[in-house]
């Protein structure tokens, strides 16, 4: 019996030498078994950190996209008059917008720019292109129109972003541009003798006061003449020197290219300013907007041609006439 129990105890203490070796074995190898799975770990969670952020860029550009369908038409033939606008933002989203409406007999123009870039600013875009265009079809005095938009953006729910706006109604019987500047740079009228005019009457900033006044201003587009429109960041646009591109540089620009087409000046007038920056980021969205008077031209021969960034649209309403109801279908979204 007692060598029975030897035997058991001989046979538990080589089993227990054997897991104690095992266990010593387990504990030399833990650190880099150890380390393997937490590398193995950290590489599932980058990767997937990956494709939360490429989701995130793929909604991103889809709804800056978005937006410039909600610009459109980027160009525009009326009659006698010519209408480009183009966008350049900073970020993919951008707070700065134009919109050209089908208001009737009269041809509606928008340029705004919303305090603030990104996606904050590019949230509240369409909100407030909407709401402008409700306010143009309800008053046909812009600066009317623009107070109105003032007291909607203030009673919103929450606190509204400051957005400056210009807005103005062409009648092309008259060729006679109403307008109501509310916190834009003033819009630059280059006439066909290269005087020069700054539209200037309107009010505050919308989304500051309810009560805001805001007063408007009119002025004629004779034939030959052009309507330059803009957000602050074309005219604070620096260069490497930290010197502003500024509204003389913007005259002279854009009355160089005023003999060609408005889209001929958009771009004539956009690529000066991004020259001048010289390679140096723009701190904030560039918006332009064009409206050129041609000279020469019959009205109702005009040709007509709307289209956006991306989208050449073609409507029933090749030929375009102001006050025709064919008209409406060159505005989408209208």
């Amino acid at each position: 019996m007692d060598r029975t129990c030897k035997t058991r105890r001989e046979r538990g203490a080589a089993s227990t030498a054997r897991v104690d070796e095992r266990i010593a074995a387990q504990d030399v190898a833990s650190p880099e078994d150890n380390l393997s799975g937490t590398n193995q770990a950290l590489k599932e969670e980058l990767a997937a950190v990956r494709a939360e952020q490429a989701q995130l860029h793929q909604a991103i550009f889809e709804a800056a996209q978005v937006q410039r369908r909600l610009c459109a038409p980027r160009e525009l033939c009326w009659g006698e008059f010519e209408v480009a606008g183009e966008i350049f933002p900073v970020r993919h989203l951008s707070g700065d917008f134009f919109k050209v409406l089908d208001l009737g007999s009269v041809l509606g123009l928008s340029v705004g720019d919303i305090a603030g870039k990104g996606l904050s600013a590019g949230l509240w875009l369409a909100h407030l292109m909407g709401l402008i265009q409700r306010c143009a079809r309800q008053h046909s005095d812009p600066a009317a129109a623009v107070a109105e938009f003032n007291r909607e953006l203030c009673e919103g729910h929450g606190e509204p972003p400051m957005t400056a706006l210009f807005f103005a109604r062409i009648d092309p019987e008259r060729g006679e541009l109403a307008y109501c500047n509310a916190g834009l740079p003033a819009p630059l009228l280059l006439r066909r003798d290269r005087a020069v005019e700054s539209l200037q009457e309107g009010g505050p900033m919308a989304g500051a006061m309810r009560e805001a006044t805001y007063g408007g201003g009119r002025v004629t587009l004779d034939p030959g003449d052009m309507l330059i429109a803009y957000s602050d960041g074309v005219v604070e646009c620096r260069n490497s020197r930290d010197e502003e591109f500024d509204t003389k540089r913007l005259s002279t620009v854009a009355g160089a290219a005023s003999n060609g087409s408005a889209n001929q000046a958009l771009f004539s007038t956009l690529g000066a300013v991004l020259d001048f920056a010289d390679g140096c980021s723009p701190a904030d969205d560039l918006t332009l907007m064009v409206v050129r008077r041609r000279e020469g031209a019959l009205e109702g021969r005009a040709h007509s041609r709307a289209k956006d960034s991306s989208t050449t649209y073609r409507g029933h309403a090749s030929v375009m006439q102001p006050g025709k109801a064919a008209q409406r279908g060159s505005f989408p979204g209208s």
